[in-house]
């Protein structure tokens, strides 16, 4: 049965959807790929751009059909190669909390939307991957809930360290009491400018802040780059399957190993 794994953090530009997408792309493929699903709920939709597909032309509707109207996860799912399916999201999912939250009498439970949806279709996938959308508003808590272990971007910049504990918080007031899920399986640093004194320093800050509330975080780090951008733009496709070589893009490779180590329980 599938490990599920959310990846969210409460403010945009953290290379929150690239994370997911080149995770997921390093997953399911290589000489012993994974079967992986990858289930967007960020209204943005970036993740099947990345995989070549526009978001605002989807044939066989998006997560926001699964949250609302309880269409099975498996009805909107698209593949994307052998190993890798998608299921996208639309912008319809930016009314969504005014929707679940404004009819009690028809959304009973609507923290457990996606955790039911993403239950009947586990055994059918290694891996599930979930983008959230930048923020800890009902989306986020629907994906934490649903999810095995959390995995948390991390860019070093002014006040990310706060970020960060913030999202820490609030997956800890997630947890349902007697249960060890969901759990933080790391912190990712992206985006890292090596040169930039700051970006030291604010990683030595959260390490030493992980380390205090005992939770990794992750060695390897991922660079800033506009790799990335340019080869869901020109490409279609993750650039791990069009450039797995260049220093931007290689260190996924030895990140995706870390998660593994980590999020196997």
């Amino acid at each position: 049965m599938g490990n599920v794994i959310a990846v969210c953090m409460n403010k945009g530009g953290v290379g929150k959807t690239t994370l997911v997408t080149h995770l997921a792309a390093v997953l399911a493929s290589g000489a012993d790929p994974a079967k992986v699903l990858v289930v967007d709920i960020d209204p943005q939709g970036n993740a099947a751009v990345v995989f070549g597909r526009d978001p605002d032309r989807l044939e066989r509707g998006s997560t926001a059909d699964v949250l609302l109207r309880g269409t099975p996860l498996a009805d909107i799912t698209v593949p994307v190669s052998d190993h890798l399916d998608l299921a996208p999201a639309s912008d319809e999912l930016n009314g969504s909390e005014v929707q679940v939250l404004g009819q009690p009498g028809r959304y009973a439970r609507p923290l457990h939307l996606l955790k039911e949806a993403v239950g009947r279709v586990k055994k059918e996938y290694d891996w599930i991957l979930i983008d959230c959308p930048p923020s800890l508003g009902l989306l986020t808590a629907n994906a934490v809930k649903a999810a095995d272990g959390v995995l948390v971007p991390f860019v070093p910049e002014a006040f990310s360290v706060k970020g960060l504990q913030r999202v820490v918080q609030a997956i800890e007031g997630l947890r349902d009491e007697g249960s060890p899920s969901p759990r933080i399986v790391g912190v990712a640093a992206t985006m890292v400018d090596s040169r930039s004194t700051l970006h030291g320093e604010l990683l030595a800050s959260a390490r030493a802040y992980c380390a205090a509330q005992g939770f990794p975080m992750l060695e390897t780090v991922i660079p800033r780059s506009i790799r990335y951008a340019n080869a869901a733009a020109y490409e279609g496709r993750p650039a791990v399957w069009s450039d797995r070589s260049h220093p931007a893009v290689a260190p996924y490779f030895e990140l995706t190993k870390e998660v593994l180590a980590h999020a196997v329980p």
